[in-house]
């Protein structure tokens, strides 16, 4: 197969068929960097997370599943032609979101109201979009007048379908005792036209989840995903200056060991089954 593209976590071949296969690897980013070393079974517990999630979100909207591929971390795919948007949605503040709040009140120019704190619940999730950049550059917050400018009449539909999918997976979740605060959908165009889900839904790389017994507003809240990887490098620990141009340091056998520990969790308590590669 034809090797066509290698983004921060997955991978993408061409097939005899002229379909994809995307392979998702075991790398971890964040801040814009793909750290080292990649986390054991990563790439097989977000694959399969994802196509659990796309089994519960059919009728919400389709995915770009045409099989599964010859292992765990792998599915042959649709080609689909990309919205150039990151499509985000929130139920709760925290993150970059919570850092423009702070500096504007508004998130992706939405107002929202004064007191809020790390981890707040919002009054109802939001749309907030952000610019798609380049591997190593950040992405933007946008408006969605600006979503507008440059998607036309499909801007609502890629609103309508990041909520949708938001409110079905914050449903599921919760019932499962995860708070899903926010997370991060790919859509692209098939060949008919029509808005289809690709990459990755709803899995610890793509989205904040949250124990529900432990949230409590005004902290950062412990967590399913790998926001315990982003903690650590911006802890003393680390000695890694996020603001500077030096890449970040090796991830500890420690934190590699307590990051899969959570995705591990988040798939089980998710799914209901055990993980198997």
């Amino acid at each position: 197969m034809k090797h066509l593209h290698s983004g921060k976590v997955r991978d993408l071949y061409s097939t005899d068929e002229g379909d994809l296969l995307m392979v998702a690897s075991d790398r971890i980013s964040a801040f814009d960097y793909v750290l080292e070393p990649g986390i054991p079974d990563k790439g097989a517990i977000l694959t399969q997370l994802s196509l659990w999630w796309f089994e519960q979100l059919k009728d919400i909207v389709p995915n770009h599943i045409i099989r599964k591929g010859p292992d765990a971390r792998s599915v042959v795919c649709k080609s689909l032609r990309m919205v150039p948007v990151e499509c985000v949605a929130r139920g709760y503040l925290t993150g970059g979101g919570l850092a423009e709040y702070r500096a504007t009140g508004r998130v992706s120019g939405v107002e929202l109201p004064p007191g809020l704190e790390d981890g707040s619940r919002l009054p109802e999730p939001i749309f907030t979009p952000s610019t798609k950049a380049p591997v190593g550059e950040h992405d933007e917050p946008i408006s969605f007048e600006q979503v507008v400018a440059s998607q036309g009449e499909a801007a609502e539909e890629l609103r309508r379908i990041t909520l949708e999918v938001y409110k079905r997976g914050a449903e599921i979740a919760l019932g499962r005792g995860i708070i899903l605060a926010d997370t991060k959908i790919e859509l692209g165009w098939d060949h008919d036209g029509v808005l289809t889900l690709a990459d990755e839904v709803l899995t610890p790389d793509s989205s904040r989840f949250w124990p529900a017994d432990q949230w409590q507003p005004g902290r950062p809240q412990p967590s399913f995903d790998k926001q315990f990887v982003r903690d650590w490098l911006t802890s003393p620990e680390s000695g890694w200056d996020k603001s500077g141009e030096t890449p970040p340091p090796s991830l500890p056998d420690e934190v590699v060991r307590r990051t899969r520990d959570r995705y591990l969790e988040a798939y089980e308590r998710l799914t209901g089954v055990p993980f198997s590669r």
